[in-house]
C-alpha cells in the first residue's frame, strides 16, 4: 500500500500531507505554469517530468470544487498545470459546462484519461450530470476508475476505444494523453473498440435524449462521428478535438462539408462561440501548434439555440 495522496485545495491553495522537498515541487510546478502560460505552456510538460523522476511516487488529490476530487500522479506534466491556481483547463469547455447547468443532459466523456471532465460535470456546482467516461489504456483505465470511486461512483466508466463500429484495435503511444488506435498498428495494448451507437444498443443511453459528447479520441475523431450516427441526429452536440498542428482542420472539415451539424469554435478575441461557415478562422484560432483546440458540432435546434444564449450573456458581461 503506498502513500496517502497529498491534498491541495484549488480554492484556498492549501497543501496537505507533502514533505519540505514535494511542498518545494509543488511550488516550483505552480510557478513554472505561471510562466510557460505566455506561451501555451511549451515545454512544461517536459520540465514537469523531470522533476517528477526526484519525487517518490504518490498521488495527489486536487479538489477542484466542494463536491469534486480529482487524483493523478503527483509531478505528472500533463496535469500538475492544476496546481497552478490561475490555470484553466480547457476555458471553453468550462464555460459551456457552466453555462448548462439547468439542461438535463448526459455527458459521454470519449478518451476520458483520468476523468477530469466526468469528475467536474457530475458534481454539484456543474449541476450534477449523469456521466459516462469511456477510456481504452488499462493504465489510464485505472486512474479513471478511482477518481470515480474516490466521488462515490456518481459517474459510469467503460473499458473501451471508441471507432465507427464493434471491434478490436492496438492502442499504441508513450504519452498518458496521447494514446491512439489510429494507425492501425499491431504493438500495444490489444483493446476493445464500441461505437457511440451501441450505447443506444446496449441501453446505456436513449435516442431521445439530450447529450454532450467529448471526442478526445486523438486521430480517429472522424470515424467516432461517423460511428454515432443515431445519437447525433439527438439533441446532441459534439466538443471535438482538433490538433493544432493540422493545418487542414481536417476534422472540422469532415464536420463542416460531410454531415448536417452546424460547426462552431470558441473565439477568445470575441468572448463568443462563433459559427463556422469559412475554415480560416481555424488559422487565427489554433496559434499554438503543440495543443489541441475544441470545435463544437450539433444538429440540434436547441443547443444552437443554448449557445446563442451563451453568446447574448458573453455580449451583456462586456457591455
Amino acid at each position: 500500500m503506498g502513500q496517502a495522496p497529498i491534498q491541495f485545495d484549488r480554492a484556498s491553495g492549501a497543501l496537505e500531507g507533502a514533505n519540505l522537498w514535494e511542498r518545494t515541487a509543488a511550488l516550483a510546478l505552480s510557478t513554472g505554469s505561471k510562466i510557460s502560460s505566455h506561451f501555451s505552456h511549451r515545454g512544461y510538460n517536459r520540465c514537469a517530468n523531470l522533476l517528477r523522476l526526484t519525487l517518490p511516487e504518490r498521488d495527489i488529490a486536487v479538489k477542484l470544487n466542494p463536491d469534486a476530487v480529482f487524483e493523478f500522479p503527483y509531478g505528472d506534466g500533463y496535469w500538475s498545470k492544476l496546481l497552478n491556481r490561475d490555470y484553466h483547463y480547457e476555458d471553453e469547455l468550462e464555460l459551456l459546462f457552466l453555462g448548462t447547468i439547468d439542461v438535463d443532459y448526459t455527458f459521454i466523456d470519449g478518451g476520458a484519461n483520468y476523468g477530469y471532465w466526468s469528475v467536474l460535470v457530475s458534481s454539484a456546482p456543474y449541476g450534477s450530470h449523469k456521466a459516462i467516461a469511456i477510456e481504452p489504456s488499462s493504465a489510464n483505465f485505472a486512474k479513471l476508475a478511482n477518481n470515480a470511486s474516490i466521488n462515490a461512483g456518481r459517474f459510469e466508466v467503460m473499458k473501451c476505444a471508441i471507432g465507427a463500429s464493434r471491434g478490436m484495435a492496438h492502442l499504441t503511444g508513450t504519452k498518458h494523453e496521447a494514446f491512439s488506435i489510429a494507425g492501425g498498428n499491431a504493438g500495444g495494448e490489444q483493446v476493445p473498440v464500441m461505437a457511440l451507437d451501441d450505447l443506444i444498443d446496449d441501453g446505456k443511453v436513449e435516442a431521445s435524449g439530450k447529450y454532450l459528447i467529448k471526442l478526445d479520441v486523438e486521430g480517429v475523431e472522424i470515424e467516432a462521428i461517423k460511428g454515432g450516427a443515431r445519437l447525433l441526429a439527438a439533441d446532441s452536440m459534439i466538443l471535438c478535438e482538433e490538433h493544432g498542428q493540422d493545418r487542414n482542420h481536417t476534422v472540422s472539415r469532415y464536420i463542416l462539408d460531410e454531415t448536417p451539424m452546424q460547426l462552431m469554435v470558441y473565439d477568445p478575441t470575441s468572448r463568443r462561440f462563433e459559427t463556422v461557415t469559412e475554415l480560416s478562422i481555424l488559422d487565427r484560432i489554433k496559434v499554438s501548434a503543440h495543443v489541441g483546440y475544441n470545435v463544437f458540432g450539433t444538429a440540434s435546434a436547441f443547443w444552437q439555440n443554448r449557445v446563442a444564449a451563451l453568446n447574448a450573456d458573453a455580449a451583456r458581461r462586456m457591455q
